[in-house]
């Protein structure tokens, strides 16, 4: 076997290999043996096949398949030991000519391979980039605090209704006839849950103000909700085709009206939010628990800025990238037959752009000796996992239980991709902080989001 390659564009790389009969013939004899042992044949015994016949049905295929097979091991071979930096997969060359399996060796195989332009890049204490601290301030803590709140509370009973405390009523609606009277066999719905604020017409909307418990109204759902066919139809229990029929008043009493009240600062609150065993017991040492909790996430944020600035920075620092672009639209359109060359043609550019960050981003990987295991992967894992319960309220997950969530999630390939990624992106971005100059910024969540919106 014979293998070159030649690359005078630097990046437009040409391999082209020969194989001859001896690179493959043993593994094709090999299998047509197999072959043999397995063929049923009339008049013959199992096994006992002559081989010609065998060679005759089953030659070419196996002859096929035995020279891709040692094509695409030498190649890859080839490209690893000689340290070729490839991009994508190798293309059948259009300067191929068609091979003749049936003749003898040799066959020669000609590829186009896109190779990674030459850059270099390092980053050190030389270099100054922002690192944006996010700090914890009282407003921020305030805020966070009314949120526990809010999730820890609950329903009490009231005697009246106001709006601006978002009061939930429940009555019983029944269908009036046209002179006010209780409709017989009419629409009726006892405990039917409303919060009048949310009616969507004003005049609707204000007969229910100043409403004591035990109050009648008399209201008309369609007038409240004009195009709310679904409003209607869960509010009376009725399919959407009668609600768009439906002009009649109704009357509701009201038998219950519920406010929703915050949960007190107390300590069944903060052994609610903290745990049974916290020692938390003033509301001072509450917001300095919240403010110490915060610092991880606030810490995610500024770093997952961090590597956006990093990424900025040795994108201009490294500058403009020549790219075998001709071939890599080619294997991308390989890779998207179904989508085809208008999928390309659009999303071409921006993928370019991918690339060079992550040519950039293998370099500083290597530069700072970056390796994930399987236990910073799942580390990954549970990090995501717990943000994930905390924007829903949900602060403490029993460990056991993430643990659980995390295995169901490592079981999905496509998963374990994206905490391979989140794992090394978080090694990297220690490992910059801890080697390039930062300029720390200290700022609030606020203005670290209106920063963010102005990308």
């Amino acid at each position: 076997m014979n293998i070159s390659f030649e690359n005078p564009e630097k990046v437009n790389g040409l391999l082209t290999i020969t194989v001859e009969e001896a690179d493959f013939k043993a593994d094709a004899e090999k299998t047509l043996k197999e072959y043999r042992k397995k063929a049923n044949y009339p008049g013959f015994r199992p096994g006992m096949v002559p081989m010609g016949l065998i060679k005759k049905q089953f030659g070419t295929q196996v002859k096929m398949e035995a020279v891709n097979k040692v094509v695409g091991e030498q190649m890859y071979k080839y490209i690893k030991d000689n340290e070729i930096q490839m991009l994508g997969e190798p293309m059948p060359s259009e300067k191929q000519v068609p091979v003749d399996i049936e003749k003898d060796a040799p066959y020669t195989f000609i590829f186009d391979i896109a190779v990674a332009p030459e850059f270099k890049i390092e980053l050190n204490g030389k270099n100054k980039i922002d690192y944006y601290k996010i700090k914890a301030d009282a407003d921020l803590i305030t805020k966070q605090l009314e949120m526990l709140q809010s999730r820890a509370g609950e329903y009490v009973k009231a005697e009246d209704f106001d709006a601006e405390q978002n009061d939930m009523l429940k009555g019983d609606l029944r269908e009036l006839d046209a002179e006010g009277n209780t409709k017989e066999g009419g629409i009726t719905v006892e405990a039917a849950v409303l919060m009048p604020q949310y009616i969507k017409v004003d005049e609707q909307k204000h007969l229910f103000d100043g409403a004591k418990l035990g109050d009648i109204i008399t209201f008309n759902p369609r007038k409240a909700y004009p195009e709310g066919e679904a409003e209607i139809s869960s509010l009376l229990k009725i399919t959407r085709e009668q609600a768009k029929e439906l002009t009649a008043d109704f009357s509701y009493q009201i038998t219950e009206i519920n406010r929703f009240k915050k949960a007190d600062l107390n300590e069944d609150f903060y052994k609610k939010i903290f745990g049974e065993e916290t020692d938390v017991t003033t509301e001072e040492q509450c917001r300095a628990k919240i403010a110490e909790s915060l610092v991880p996430q606030l810490e995610v944020n500024s770093d997952f800025k961090f590597l956006e600035d990093v990424k900025k920075y040795t994108e201009e620092k490294v500058g403009e990238l020549q790219f075998p672009e001709a071939l890599l639209k080619r294997i991308m359109l390989a890779n998207n037959k179904e989508r085809g060359e208008e999928f390309v043609e659009k999303n071409f550019a921006a993928s370019l752009e991918q690339l060079k960050w992550h040519l950039i981003k293998e370099q500083l990987v290597k530069a700072h000796d970056i390796k994930v295991d399987d236990n910073d992967v799942k580390a990954a894992a549970k990090e995501g996992a717990r943000m994930q319960f905390a924007q829903y309220g949900m602060d403490n997950v029993p460990e056991e239980y993430v643990d659980r969530y995390v295995d169901e999630m490592l079981k999905k390939r496509e998963n374990i991709d994206g905490f391979v990624d989140r794992a090394v992106d978080k090694k990297l971005v220690n490992a910059l902080k801890a080697s390039v100059k930062l300029n720390e910024k200290e700022i609030t969540l606020d203005e670290f989001n209106k920063l963010m919106e102005e990308k």
